[in-house]
């Protein structure tokens, strides 16, 4: 069960259009519409800015790099090191 509140204004004309869109969608409420979209969206705006997408060439080109890197030198282990231990 949901706990938590939203109160927002808004225009009139934005409303009456939400109130006819989430009725013809045959949902419960305007609630349950603006909740829908909600999750909807952020759940899309979440995915663009914490994921990529690339070509299968430029995967296959990265995969290649990994498979023939060399070993780490001392300044690549020691800057894993700082990063670790400084929470990056």
């Amino acid at each position: 069960m949901a706990t938590a509140r939203l109160d927002i204004r808004l225009d009139e004309d934005i409303k009456a259009k939400a109130e006819k869109a989430s009725a013809l969608l045959g949902l419960k409420s305007l609630t349950e519409y603006v909740v829908r979209l909600m999750d909807e969206d952020a759940s899309q705006v979440i995915a663009e800015h914490e994921g990529i997408t690339i070509e299968n060439n430029a995967f296959d080109q990265f995969l290649e790099a990994c498979d023939n890197a060399k070993a780490p030198n001392k300044a690549l282990l020691e800057a894993a090191n700082f990063a670790k231990t400084n929470g990056f």
